[in-house]
């Protein structure tokens, strides 16, 4: 692991060099243009750019009249407000339409910290991969979230693509994104960490801590939650016991469990997910509440030891 970035920086960026690259790029946000970064295309192309004010839900209904008139739509605004609160807009004006539109939400997770449960989207992966048609990505740091954008607006239809708050890590020897692929970062044996977003970067550290005990896990980059690498997850169920499987998620209907989905289907093996339980998050530092709801390299290790035994 190298730098830490923000992947939303990364993003607010690309959309400039897009809006450069063509006029057809609109971006929409709900007066959070500054947290979303979507506010240095607006400085630039301020014709192209719309503040909806507190009003995801007509937001997303903006963005499929935008869509029908055939501009390539960006739409941002808090992981919790693009998918609980618009969910109708969403499912019903977007991706029923298979419209051009790409939601990218950024404040995704704990790592909201202390802007506490109202704020902490721990559900929007599970409502978003149920919506027929709509494809969801998790990068894990800022390059991959650059490359996701990119890759997003080269596809035709609607993308969900979560970033974070923070400052995420670098991660080095992985490969370049490729839509509906994950990525082996570290052969291993005996037990698989399948992971995506800032879990990719804890479970490096866990990998550390394994290896000292003579444990040596794959640590496999899942960006795509769907669709999901469904050739990969076969492949490796078929040389390990084990998967954990790592989120800044709910447990429930998650990463987890679309491998789940996929092993159960072709291959069964054990699945671990780590990740929050059925609970809504809290108030506190980001650092706290990772602890707090076992998502450090330690909880990781910790798992992985126990689907071994």
């Amino acid at each position: 692991m190298s730098e830490q970035v923000y992947a939303r920086d990364i993003y607010g960026k690309t959309l400039v060099e897009l809006g450069r690259r063509d006029s057809n790029v609109v971006v929409l946000d709900a007066d959070l243009s500054g947290s979303t970064r979507t506010c240095f295309f607006g400085k630039e192309f301020p014709e192209r750019f719309f503040n909806m004010g507190v009003a995801e839900q007509n937001m997303m209904a903006t963005a499929a009249g935008f869509a029908s008139c055939g501009k390539i739509v960006f739409v941002s605004t808090f992981s919790m407000f693009a998918s609980a609160r618009a969910l109708d807009q969403v499912r019903n004006s977007i991706t029923y339409n298979n419209f051009n539109i790409k939601i990218v939400a950024s404040h995704g997770g704990l790592t909201v910290g202390e802007d506490g449960s109202s704020h902490q989207a721990l559900e929007d992966i599970s409502f978003m991969r149920s919506i027929p048609g709509l494809r969801v990505i998790v990068p894990c740091d800022g390059p991959e979230t650059k490359e996701a954008v990119l890759a997003a607006y080269k596809e035709e239809g609607p993308f969900y693509i979560r970033i974070g708050r923070s400052k995420a890590a670098t991660i080095e020897n992985k490969k370049t994104f490729v839509l509906g692929k994950g990525c082996i970062i570290d052969e291993g044996k005996d037990v698989a960490l399948i992971c995506s977003g800032i879990m990719v970067a804890k479970a490096m550290q866990a990998l550390s801590l394994l290896k000292k005990e003579g444990i040596n896990p794959y640590l496999v980059n899942m960006p795509t939650i769907k669709p999901i690498d469904e050739e990969l997850i076969i492949n490796l169920s078929s040389k390990v016991k084990a998967f954990v499987v790592c989120e800044e998620h709910s447990i429930i209907g998650g990463l987890g469990c679309a491998v789940a989905e996929v092993v159960c289907e072709n291959n069964p093996i054990l699945v671990k997910r780590v990740g929050t339980k059925d609970v809504f998050g809290q108030s506190g530092s980001p650092d706290q509440l990772l602890k707090k709801y076992g998502l450090e390299p330690q909880d990781i290790a910790q798992a992985v030891k126990e689907i071994l035994r």
